[in-house]
Order: structure tokens, then C-alpha cells, then sequence
């Protein structure tokens, strides 16, 4: 599902928030919107390493917002992160499927 480009721009403040405090160690609450558990979850899935994980974090978060700064109308997860869902091809079409709600964090 798509989001409001003003609900987009919170979302993306609060990811970001998340993201520090992975990179931390240590989630400071206990309470998580879905949207976030989803992005977590996502997270652990890519089983990353102890060796590259706080700089693929670093990495991932830097990709996130340009994503959304060249008109993303979701978050981006780690998951397509990794496998390079995120780029825009040449052509300038849309992949088959982007931004299907398949895709799209659910709420």
C-alpha cells in the first residue's frame, strides 16, 4: 500500500530512528508499530553477519532515504536493499511488480 507523501515523510523520520538504534545495540522501547516489526523482521531474514552488519545498516538507512528522496512511495526494506530492487533501470520503467502491494509494507 502506498502511502500519503505527509504519512511517508513520518514513516521515514521513525525508520530512521530505528535504524540508530540498531546500530546502537540496543532497541530502547518495547512497543513497535507493525510497519516497523515488518522492517525488523526483514532485517534478521538477510541473516547478516557480525562482521559487516553495523556498516551494511549504515549503508541500507543512506539508500532508504534517497529512495525516498527520488519519489518512493514506500520504505524500502533490506531485503530489496540486497538484491537491487531499489534502482531505477535505464529506460526509466518500472520493474514488473514495483510497487504492487505485494511489496508495499502492510499497516
Amino acid at each position: 500500500m502506498e502511502l500519503s507523501a505527509y504519512e511517508l515523510e513520518g514513516r521515514l523520520r521513525q525508520f530512521n530512528k530505528l535504524i540508530q538504534e540498531l546500530l546502537r545495540g540496543r532497541l530502547n522501547r518495547n512497543t513497535f508499530q507493525p510497519w516497523e516489526i515488518e522492517i525488523l523482521l526483514d532485517i534478521d531474514s538477510c541473516q547478516l553477519g557480525d562482521t559487516n552488519r553495523r556498516e551494511l545498516l549504515k549503508r541500507y538507512q543512506k539508500a532508504a532515504n534517497r529512495y525516498y528522496e527520488r519519489g518512493g512511495r514506500t520504505l524500502l526494506k533490506l531485503s530489496e536493499y540486497l538484491a537491487g530492487k531499489h534502482r531505477p533501470r535505464p529506460d526509466g520503467l518500472q520493474k514488473p511488480g514495483a510497487g504492487s502491494a505485494s511489496e508495499a509494507p502492510s499497516e
